[in-house]
Protein backbone atom coordinates (compact mmCIF):
# COMPACT_ATOMS: atom_id res chain seq x y z
CA UNK A 1 0.00 0.00 0.00
CA UNK A 2 3.02 2.43 0.72
CA UNK A 3 4.45 1.26 -2.72
CA UNK A 4 0.73 2.50 -4.07
CA UNK A 5 0.55 5.76 -2.08
CA UNK A 6 4.03 7.31 -3.43
CA UNK A 7 2.90 6.01 -6.91
CA UNK A 8 0.14 8.33 -6.24
CA UNK A 9 1.82 10.99 -4.57
CA UNK A 10 4.57 11.32 -7.43
CA UNK A 11 1.97 11.70 -10.11
CA UNK A 12 0.75 14.61 -8.30
CA UNK A 13 3.84 16.18 -6.79
CA UNK A 14 5.52 16.59 -10.71
CA UNK A 15 3.12 19.56 -11.10
CA UNK A 16 4.90 22.04 -9.07
CA UNK A 17 2.02 22.41 -6.79
CA UNK A 18 2.95 20.20 -3.92
CA UNK A 19 0.70 22.78 -1.12
CA UNK A 20 -2.36 22.61 -3.21
CA UNK A 21 -2.11 18.31 -2.85
CA UNK A 22 -4.63 16.68 -0.48
CA UNK A 23 -4.40 13.18 0.10
CA UNK A 24 -6.24 10.25 1.76
CA UNK A 25 -4.31 7.36 2.54
CA UNK A 26 -7.18 5.39 3.76
CA UNK A 27 -10.65 4.93 1.17
CA UNK A 28 -13.40 3.18 1.72
CA UNK A 29 -14.79 1.57 -0.77
CA UNK A 30 -17.52 -0.89 -1.42
CA UNK A 31 -20.00 -2.42 -3.83
CA UNK A 32 -23.41 -4.03 -4.00
CA UNK A 33 -25.96 -6.14 -5.98
CA UNK A 34 -28.80 -7.92 -5.51
CA UNK A 35 -30.42 -10.53 -6.74
CA UNK A 36 -33.53 -12.66 -6.33
CA UNK A 37 -30.90 -15.28 -5.00
CA UNK A 38 -28.35 -13.49 -3.39
CA UNK A 39 -26.89 -10.05 -2.32
CA UNK A 40 -23.30 -9.75 -3.27
CA UNK A 41 -21.70 -7.06 -1.26
CA UNK A 42 -17.39 -6.54 -0.51
CA UNK A 43 -15.88 -3.58 0.92
CA UNK A 44 -12.03 -2.23 1.13
CA UNK A 45 -10.33 -0.20 3.03
CA UNK A 46 -7.17 0.67 1.93
CA UNK A 47 -7.30 2.53 -1.08
CA UNK A 48 -5.50 5.67 -1.87
CA UNK A 49 -6.23 8.75 -3.45
CA UNK A 50 -4.96 12.45 -4.12
CA UNK A 51 -6.92 15.50 -5.25
CA UNK A 52 -5.27 18.85 -6.87
CA UNK A 53 -7.13 21.35 -5.49
CA UNK A 54 -5.86 23.90 -8.23
CA UNK A 55 -6.12 21.62 -11.40
CA UNK A 56 -9.16 19.38 -9.83
CA UNK A 57 -7.79 16.90 -10.77
CA UNK A 58 -8.74 13.18 -8.66
CA UNK A 59 -6.97 10.30 -8.47
CA UNK A 60 -7.79 6.83 -6.84
CA UNK A 61 -6.48 3.50 -6.53
CA UNK A 62 -7.64 0.47 -4.97
CA UNK A 63 -6.17 -3.14 -5.06
CA UNK A 64 -8.70 -5.59 -5.83
CA UNK A 65 -7.51 -8.39 -3.50
CA UNK A 66 -8.34 -5.55 -0.80
CA UNK A 67 -11.95 -6.35 -1.23
CA UNK A 68 -13.35 -8.16 1.58
CA UNK A 69 -16.95 -10.46 1.97
CA UNK A 70 -18.71 -11.65 3.74
CA UNK A 71 -18.43 -15.38 1.96
CA UNK A 72 -14.61 -16.67 1.78
CA UNK A 73 -16.17 -18.82 -1.15
CA UNK A 74 -17.83 -15.06 -3.36
CA UNK A 75 -14.04 -13.38 -2.39
CA UNK A 76 -12.15 -16.07 -4.22
CA UNK A 77 -14.54 -16.32 -7.40
CA UNK A 78 -14.19 -12.57 -7.17
CA UNK A 79 -10.67 -12.83 -7.53
CA UNK A 80 -9.88 -15.28 -9.56
CA UNK A 81 -12.68 -15.85 -12.07
CA UNK A 82 -14.48 -12.15 -12.32
CA UNK A 83 -11.70 -8.96 -11.62
CA UNK A 84 -9.05 -11.88 -12.54
CA UNK A 85 -6.84 -10.18 -9.99
CA UNK A 86 -3.38 -11.90 -10.97
CA UNK A 87 -3.82 -9.81 -14.22
CA UNK A 88 -5.24 -6.98 -13.14
CA UNK A 89 -4.01 -6.31 -9.64
CA UNK A 90 -5.62 -2.79 -9.17
CA UNK A 91 -8.54 -0.78 -10.21
CA UNK A 92 -8.33 3.15 -10.62
CA UNK A 93 -9.97 6.45 -11.52
CA UNK A 94 -8.16 9.56 -12.90
CA UNK A 95 -10.54 12.72 -13.75
CA UNK A 96 -11.80 16.42 -12.81
CA UNK A 97 -14.17 17.83 -9.81
CA UNK A 98 -16.46 19.87 -12.28
CA UNK A 99 -17.22 22.32 -9.54
CA UNK A 100 -14.45 24.82 -8.32
CA UNK A 101 -14.23 24.05 -4.36
CA UNK A 102 -12.88 26.78 -2.29
CA UNK A 103 -11.08 24.19 0.26
CA UNK A 104 -10.44 27.16 2.48
CA UNK A 105 -14.16 27.39 3.44
CA UNK A 106 -15.93 24.51 5.01
CA UNK A 107 -18.89 23.39 3.82
CA UNK A 108 -20.82 20.88 2.07
CA UNK A 109 -20.69 21.14 -1.63
CA UNK A 110 -22.07 19.15 -3.98
CA UNK A 111 -19.62 17.84 -6.75
CA UNK A 112 -19.56 15.99 -10.01
CA UNK A 113 -16.62 14.28 -11.11
CA UNK A 114 -15.87 13.35 -14.54
CA UNK A 115 -13.13 10.77 -15.68
CA UNK A 116 -11.90 7.17 -16.63
CA UNK A 117 -12.41 4.33 -14.62
CA UNK A 118 -10.54 1.01 -15.24
CA UNK A 119 -11.81 -1.92 -14.03
CA UNK A 120 -10.56 -5.78 -15.00
CA UNK A 121 -8.24 -3.65 -17.45
CA UNK A 122 -11.30 -2.04 -19.24
CA UNK A 123 -11.07 1.72 -18.87
CA UNK A 124 -14.81 3.26 -19.66
CA UNK A 125 -15.68 6.96 -19.18
CA UNK A 126 -17.72 7.97 -16.04
CA UNK A 127 -19.20 10.37 -14.43
CA UNK A 128 -20.53 10.48 -10.63
CA UNK A 129 -22.24 13.21 -8.37
CA UNK A 130 -21.35 13.27 -4.81
CA UNK A 131 -20.44 15.78 -2.44
CA UNK A 132 -17.82 17.01 -0.64
CA UNK A 133 -17.86 18.16 3.23
CA UNK A 134 -14.74 20.65 3.78
CA UNK A 135 -13.95 21.37 7.61
CA UNK A 136 -10.68 23.53 8.92
CA UNK A 137 -8.61 20.55 8.45
CA UNK A 138 -10.08 17.65 6.31
CA UNK A 139 -12.31 17.08 2.95
CA UNK A 140 -14.74 14.09 2.98
CA UNK A 141 -15.72 13.35 -0.54
CA UNK A 142 -18.47 10.71 -0.86
CA UNK A 143 -19.73 9.59 -4.43
CA UNK A 144 -22.46 6.20 -5.13
CA UNK A 145 -22.47 5.15 -8.85
CA UNK A 146 -23.42 2.21 -11.12
CA UNK A 147 -20.58 0.02 -12.79
CA UNK A 148 -22.36 -2.33 -15.38
CA UNK A 149 -20.17 -5.31 -15.40
CA UNK A 150 -20.17 -5.66 -19.13
CA UNK A 151 -18.87 -2.60 -19.73
CA UNK A 152 -15.58 -3.84 -18.08
CA UNK A 153 -15.50 -7.37 -19.96
CA UNK A 154 -16.76 -9.35 -16.75
CA UNK A 155 -18.05 -11.80 -17.95
CA UNK A 156 -21.08 -14.12 -15.89
CA UNK A 157 -21.19 -17.34 -16.27
CA UNK A 158 -24.45 -18.57 -17.37
CA UNK A 159 -24.68 -21.35 -14.68
CA UNK A 160 -24.78 -18.24 -12.08
CA UNK A 161 -26.10 -15.87 -13.97
CA UNK A 162 -29.38 -15.50 -11.64
CA UNK A 163 -26.90 -14.76 -8.51
CA UNK A 164 -25.10 -11.98 -9.61
CA UNK A 165 -26.47 -8.54 -10.89
CA UNK A 166 -25.45 -7.18 -14.73
CA UNK A 167 -25.08 -4.19 -12.58
CA UNK A 168 -22.99 -3.05 -9.08
CA UNK A 169 -23.83 -0.03 -6.88
CA UNK A 170 -20.44 1.39 -6.01
CA UNK A 171 -19.62 3.91 -2.65
CA UNK A 172 -16.80 5.72 -2.61
CA UNK A 173 -15.62 7.90 0.67
CA UNK A 174 -12.52 9.36 1.63
CA UNK A 175 -11.19 11.89 3.58
CA UNK A 176 -8.28 14.20 2.81
CA UNK A 177 -5.93 15.95 4.65
CA UNK A 178 -3.76 18.61 2.77
CA UNK A 179 0.08 17.07 2.02
CA UNK A 180 2.51 18.71 4.40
Amino acid sequence: MQKLFFTLTILFLCTGVKAQIWVSKSVNSSFFSSTPVEDIDAQSKTGASAINIKTNEIIFKINNTSFQFKKKLMQEHFNENYIESDKFPTSDFKGKIVEQIDFSKPGTYPVTVKGNLQIHGVTKEYTAKGSMVITSDEAKAISTFNVKLADHDIKIPTIVFKQIAETVQVKMTAIYQPKK
